[in-house]
């Protein structure tokens, strides 16, 4: 993850939400996972409708997009998690079966109707997992991932990155993409991605090949170079069967002469 993303998602936080915070502190601000990060699976977290749930649960077994949220925020994470379910509904996946969407609570003191009045008419049905924690197992979560926030007591206020991450089916995190930047291509891409090739069809394996992750924007860009390799290769091979096949008519033609 490069401190770019993070400036991005910094500089459209309310400049209220940071009046409380030295410049120190904002620059503390970001979400920078370890190499080989993987998320806590055993934590165990409440959903909205009050149950126990770890976090491995939530995930299914599945490729996830986990998003972090301030479920009192209206300025960034509404607009956050709008951005992420009109990007999910257009991605041609089917959460339930081809992912999860996790979204946790980074605030202890928030209440499950809380979460519920965030996410209502967003986000909701089979793959879907609204969790809330404790302090210590949101702690942990966000430790595991690098997710480094500032709380402004003296504004009632969180400033956090603008970010979600896409999970393997096994926790390990594999993207970090931006949340107000956030496009449905690059989001089908990741969760193909996360999920091995598992997910998307033969399709989308393609479309792996000829994109490459920008970590510095978290997006996926086109690779010139990848679509001229696999350009060629389909020339020879087209080349080839050409020429094996005229080859192939003339000894017929030979042998029945």
């Amino acid at each position: 993850m490069k401190p770019a993303l993070l400036v991005f998602a910094l500089l459209l936080w309310p400049a209220a939400a940071l009046a409380g915070l030295t410049e120190a502190q904002i620059g503390q601000v970001a979400l920078s996972p370890p190499a080989g990060a993987a998320v806590p699976m055993a934590l165990a977290f409440t959903d909205f409708n009050g149950r126990a749930i770890t976090l491995g649960d939530a995930i299914a077994g599945r490729p996830t997009l986990l998003m972090p949220a301030d479920f009192t925020c209206a300025q960034l994470c509404g607009p956050a998690l709008s951005i992420a379910a009109s990007a999910l509904a257009q991605t041609g996946l089917r959460p339930g079966r081809d992912y999860s969407l996790v979204v946790v609570g980074i605030d202890a003191q928030d209440t499950i109707d809380d979460a519920r009045r965030f996410t209502s008419g967003q986000v909701g049905g089979p793959g879907v997992s609204v969790l809330s924690g404790s302090d210590a197992a949101i702690q942990s979560l966000l430790t595991a991932m690098g997710y480094r926030l500032q709380r402004d007591a003296a504004n009632g206020a969180i400033a956090h990155p603008a970010a979600y991450v896409t999970l393997t089916a096994e926790g390990r995190i594999s993207r970090v993409l931006s949340s107000l930047a956030l496009q449905p291509t690059d989001l089908r891409l990741a969760l193909i991605e996360a999920g091995d090739g598992r997910i998307g069809g033969l399709t989308g394996r393609i479309a792996l090949l000829c994109y490459g992750f920008d970590a510095v924007h978290g997006i996926y860009t086109r690779q010139i170079a990848r679509l001229l390799q696999i350009g060629g290769a389909l020339t020879v091979v087209i080349l080839a069967s050409a020429l094996g096949l005229m080859l192939w008519r003339t000894a017929k033609r030979g042998a029945s002469g």
